[in-house]
């Protein structure tokens, strides 16, 4: 069982996936500060930050909500992820490793929410 939120492998999953994102993003163009870059990056710490929000919930149903809210911001750094490449912004291999991370932390959290819908130690 966790004991804070940072024990969750999928916290653990989503927060590199969004280091990774940082460091990746760092060299976009100036001019993509506050566009892509901004999105991508807020994306990628709503993944974590809801994660660890619904940790806390009590209910099955408000720690779902929360992590299907990750889940989804998990599938907007996906279409980030293909823009970048797309635009030219990162190459071959940082698209591939992104969308590895992507697809690790997508089966994590999805691992995350039967536990909980299948009561591992979560009371309704």
């Amino acid at each position: 069982m966790a004991y804070t939120f940072k024990d969750i492998i999928a916290w653990q999953k989503a927060y590199d996936y969004c280091l990774y994102v940082y460091k990746i993003s760092a060299n976009f163009p100036e001019f993509e500060r506050f566009g892509l870059r901004s999105q991508f990056t807020r994306a990628a710490v709503s993944i974590t930050a809801n994660i660890a929000e619904g940790y806390k919930k009590l209910s099955k149903q408000d720690k779902l909500r929360f992590l299907n809210i990750s889940q989804g911001s998990l599938e907007e750094c996906r279409n980030y992820n293909l823009l970048s490449r797309d635009l030219g912004y990162i190459n071959a291999e940082e698209y591939n490793s992104l969308e590895e991370k992507i697809e690790i932390t997508s089966k994590f959290i999805n691992a995350y929410c039967n536990g909980i819908i299948n009561n591992n130690g979560v009371k309704e």
